[in-house]
């Protein structure tokens, strides 16, 4: 696989502004969560570089190589507490987009467990992940 382009390098302000979305997302966040959600996301998406990437810095912060591989079937897991199970359903459901996008019980367990804010963090913590991997993927960024 050959990368195709540098897109940092060719629109570096819309790289930029996507760095922007990260920044604020990884502040607003909590770190455990946002690499869980990162890694499903880049694992639905088929983003080898975000895989790579995002698994090796929660290793390094301390997650185990269990949770993280459990990550493929996380909702038949007992390795995530409520509050991860909720925004790792989520990750799922915005990532995957179906033809009636969110369902209300999925958006409703994450407003009960994150709050209405933080379910806005959220999904823009997951809006973001997707933005990178498709990004990557189209480019062809390897791992």
């Amino acid at each position: 696989m050959t990368k195709r382009i540098s897109w940092a390098e060719l629109v570096p302000d819309g790289y930029q502004a996507v760095l922007g979305l990260e920044k604020y997302t990884s502040a607003k966040v909590d770190p455990t969560v946002l690499k869980l959600v990162k890694i499903r996301a880049s694992m639905t998406n088929g983003c080898a570089y975000c895989i790579d990437m995002h698994t090796e810095q929660a290793l390094k912060r301390g997650e185990t190589a269990r949770r993280l591989t459990g990550l493929a079937a996380w909702y038949e897991s007992t390795f995530y507490d409520e509050r991860e199970r909720a925004a790792l359903a989520l990750t799922d459901a915005v990532t995957t987009l179906g033809e009636h996008g969110v369902p209300d019980d999925v958006w409703d367990d994450a407003v009960k467990h994150w709050g209405e804010e933080g379910t806005a963090d959220l999904l823009l913590a997951i809006a973001t992940i997707n933005v990178w991997n498709r990004m990557m993927v189209a480019c062809r960024v390897p791992a």
